[in-house]
């Protein structure tokens, strides 16, 4: 449900741990920054850094450690194997959940006009974020590196996108950009011969393969004579998969070949789809995938994909815990075969700092104690909220028993579409059983502001004002989500397994609660407002939801009961 966002700087330092440790701790002490990974380089002089967090943490932190590097770095006594042009060379920004590339785009320009005005270091944008076409490319803007930065600001042609256009001495200038999220994959064959790898790699990558004439003493393409332009060239053969790249070699380790695949857009080219065409090309040269490996992490969305995929193969419901989707993408794409895959450590979503969800990691005799204590937190709001996460659950449940009954095939399509919407309510509505109680926390630690003059008065009310209408969207978001679980429920009382009717009416009966808990919630929340504009709009909203509410919940009762009666 939140934006998530991956940052992988890169600092032409890889020798000097007290300095890394410098500007890796400036981006960490970021409130909800996480540091998925430091990759120092002795030989190419540079650490690549990996954070995660949400945009605005994201921009921080970059931000910071921007800074810390052209405090502590110095370019002029810079000597590494890799190419390079500034203290933080290149620093992308890489949507994961939850966000667009338009955000981002708009995160890297934020970010790189703070740097340019606040740090006076020249910025280049590319990738995604690039103002001009020949500047989409890292090595085209790199080109010259460091040393030769100082004559190319003079050219017109080279302007920076923010900053001066001038060297900054110490830090040089850095390039910043959107790109996508790029996914290193291998996949394992039951054989060592790595050229039989590497004939698989050319049919999927996107760069194809050079043309060649057949060898009738062999099944392997490379075994042919290179056919040429007139030119002398290789004639390509495209490949497969476009934003693809991949080659094949031998893995000691494993005892086997496998094909190294990089993913330059998930969504363009998904991993199921390269995956069940490389367990074809195998099986046309005789050998077979026998799993594969991520190296690195995966955005949640690309498992959900693959795991959705398999699930429709399969003819399964696809209204599922995203835990199930998750392990049916790890057993179909085999991801244990060589190594073990731990979502919670592979899966960037999951790797990234847990939110502080207190109330809902609790048993339920554990909340059921907590909330009969005299604590105010948790209270009606964040029972409101359970009670439609337990409705959206029975939904989906509901929808997964139609899915799988014989007779009433005719309906899996459309139990398939209320299932996954059910576990996206249940899912939010478990939300919201904690943030409801946090919302409450906000009004308390606002309240609890300092107001010793007129600026902190100010300042004060301000803050009360936006914690109060926090305190009231929060149950209103739950009343509607609740009001959304008691129209599918009047769906699948018609239309569901009838012998599940009772399940759905149930569904319909606590989403009822959960509406009518929420509406007193903002209510209730409404006198510490002194908007009468904004308050007279939320009385109304309520009013016509508790209306909508009983009548639709009074109509689901009476149809469950014609059920049950017949």
């Amino acid at each position: 449900m939140n934006k998530l966002i991956e940052c992988v700087p890169n600092f032409s330092e890889g020798r000097d741990k007290s300095k890394i440790d410098n500007i890796v701790k400036q981006m960490s002490d970021v409130p909800g920054i996480t540091v998925l990974d430091v990759d120092p380089g002795q030989d190419t002089n540079r650490t690549v850094v990996t954070i995660v967090g949400a945009p605005e943490a994201i921009a921080e932190a970059a931000f910071q450690g921007i800074k810390r590097a052209s405090e502590v770095l110095d370019m002029g006594q810079h000597s590494g194997t890799h190419p390079r042009m500034g203290a933080t060379d290149v620093c992308p920004f890489i949507p994961v959940s939850n966000i667009t590339i338009e955000e981002c785009v708009d995160l890297s320009k934020q970010v790189g006009k703070r740097v340019g005005d606040e740090l006076g270091i020249p910025i280049f944008l590319y990738e995604k974020s690039a103002q001009k076409p020949d500047r989409e490319k890292l090595p085209t803007i790199r080109k010259g590196e460091y040393e030769g930065l100082s004559e190319k600001l003079k050219d017109g042609n080279w302007q920076p996108d923010f900053g001066p256009a001038k060297l900054h001495v110490k830090a040089g200038a850095t390039v910043m950009g959107c790109r996508e999220f790029l996914i290193a994959y291998n996949i394992n064959l039951n054989t060592k011969d790595h050229r039989l790898a590497t004939d698989i790699a050319f049919e999927l990558r996107e760069a194809g393969r050079s043309k060649r004439s057949p060898n009738p003493d062999s099944k392997n393409l490379l075994d042919g004579e290179i056919i040429r332009q007139e030119n002398g060239k290789p004639v390509k053969v495209p490949g497969m998969f476009k934003d693809v790249k991949g080659i094949g070699w031998y893995v000691e380790l494993f005892n086997r070949a496998q094909i190294s695949i990089n993913f330059n857009n998930y969504k363009v080219s998904t991993i199921h789809d390269v995956f069940d065409a490389a367990c074809k090309l195998a099986e046309e040269r005789g050998i077979r995938v026998t799993g594969s490996e991520l190296v690195g992490l995966i955005p949640l969305e690309a498992m959900i994909m693959a795991g959705k995929y398999y699930l429709k193969k399969q003819n399964r419901s696809l209204g599922v815990p995203t835990a199930d989707i998750v392990e049916c993408a790890v057993q179909s794409l085999g991801l244990n075969d060589v190594t073990k895959f731990d979502p919670q450590e592979k899966i960037i979503d999951y790797a990234v700092q847990s939110e502080n969800r207190p109330l809902m990691s609790l048993t339920g005799t554990g909340f059921v104690k907590e909330l009969s204590t005299n604590s105010p937190a948790p209270g009606g709001g964040s029972v409101a909220a359970l009670a439609g996460a337990l409705g959206a659950a029975l939904s989906s449940m509901v929808a997964a028993l139609t899915h799988e009954k014989k007779e009433m095939l005719e309906t899996k399509p459309e139990m398939d579409i209320i299932g996954v919407e059910a576990q996206t309510l249940k899912d939010r509505l478990t939300f919201l059983v904690d943030e409801d109680t946090e919302a409450f926390n906000k009004v308390m630690d606002a309240n609890r502001m300092a107001a010793t003059n007129d600026n902190e008065q100010k300042i004060k009310d301000k803050a009360v004002e936006v914690a109060n209408k926090y305190a009231i969207e929060i149950p209103m978001e739950t009343a509607e989500k609740c009001f959304r679980v008691i129209e599918l429920a009047e769906i699948l009382v018609e239309k569901g397994n009838p012998n599940s009717v009772s399940d759905a009416g149930v569904a319909a009966e606590v989403a009822l609660a959960g509406v009518s808990g929420a509406c007193m919630n903002v209510l209730i929340n409404l006198p510490g407002i002194e908007d009468e504009d904004y308050c007279d709009s939320k009385r109304d909203q309520v009013e016509t939801i508790m209306e909508k509410a009983e009548s639709l919940e009074k109509i689901v009762f009476e149809k469950t009961m014609d059920v049950i009666n017949k």
